[in-house]
């Protein structure tokens, strides 16, 4: 077993990853096995196959994804930190529901730029049931997520956003209704930004000047005008259109100090209630913020279908 980590009580990677158990269900992976400094089995987080191959195990193991892969250049996500997420989310959904978890695919969820890899939606059914549908704005990645679907046999509804301003609009539809919104924007200001992030990566992994992103990435996935703020205030603005279509909308939050102004916003837009949820993986914090316009003593119909 790998590492113990600060995951959530019911992430099923917080005890690290068991290699024994992923090379026996998925043997390809053991080429890319090496011995950390202290003897224990990982992989070479800095090489793009290895933590592919990672990826396509814990997928299989863990969540009975028995076909997984994603473009050469797309986001590789790392998974364990992917499904704290959607844990967290279950919390925030256990909280307008007399602090039962509700699981089924009476829960409906919306992922906004779902990928190539689809891992919010296939991790998420897995864990909870729930009903899914993922957008993108981008069409390769919509061809990999209906692959990924196909192949597995999974029922996940896919949506192409056609519109870049859009982010909602477009894709929510006037008979949807949704428990919970979920993303995880692009957070650089600019191509520029985004290329100097990946710089700071590699000079703090040793790795000198490079271009190139361990874990890939397309530009929409990177970056967008304005940056994280600017996305996630956009999706703010357009949320009051849903308002009653939707209980909770969410998003993670990269840079802490973006929570303030995010705040000022949410406050501006009046919405009944918002919360910011910190999650820790490992050495690294991160978050997300949630918002709803319905009132906490409506919660519970939103949740058991009466107001579907």
């Amino acid at each position: 077993m790998a590492t113990k980590t600060n995951l959530h009580p019911r992430n099923q990677h917080k005890e690290g990853y068991d290699f024994g158990r992923l090379v026996a269900d998925s043997p390809e992976l053991e080429p890319f096995t090496i011995p950390n400094p202290v003897g224990q089995t990982t992989v070479d987080f800095q090489d793009a196959a290895a933590v592919r191959m990672l990826n396509r195990a814990l997928l299989k193991t863990h969540y009975t994804i028995n076909f997984w892969d994603i473009p050469a250049n797309y986001l590789c996500p790392p998974i364990p930190g992917r499904v704290d997420y959607i844990h967290y989310l279950a919390d925030l959904l256990a909280s307008s529901n007399n602090n039962e978890i509700p699981r089924g695919p009476g829960i409906k969820a919306l992922d906004i730029g779902t990928g190539a890899s689809l891992v919010y939606p296939l991790t998420g059914q897995s864990e909870y049931g729930w009903d899914f549908t993922g957008t993108d704005i981008d069409p390769a990645a919509i061809t990999s997520a209906r692959q990924i679907c196909e192949l597995n046999k999974l029922k996940i509804t896919l949506r192409q956003q056609n519109m870049r301003e859009n982010i909602f609009r477009g894709v929510i539809a006037p008979q949807d209704a949704f428990h919970i919104t979920l993303c995880n924007p692009p957070f650089h200001a600019s191509i520029e930004k985004a290329n100097k992030g990946t710089q700071r990566k590699w000079s703090n992994l040793g790795k000198g000047a490079s271009t190139k992103l361990n874990f890939g990435g397309q530009n929409a996935e990177l970056w967008c005008p304005g940056g994280e703020i600017k996305f996630i205030a956009t999706m703010v603005e357009q949320s009051k259109e849903f308002a009653d279509q939707c209980l909770w909308f969410s998003s993670l939050v990269s840079k802490k100090d973006n929570l303030q102004p995010l705040s000022r916003i949410l406050r501006k837009a009046k919405v009944a209630d918002f919360k910011v949820v910190d999650m820790a993986q490992g050495q690294k914090t991160s978050r997300f913020i949630a918002w709803t316009y319905i009132k906490k003593s409506q919660h519970s119909l939103y949740v058991n279908g009466a107001k579907k």
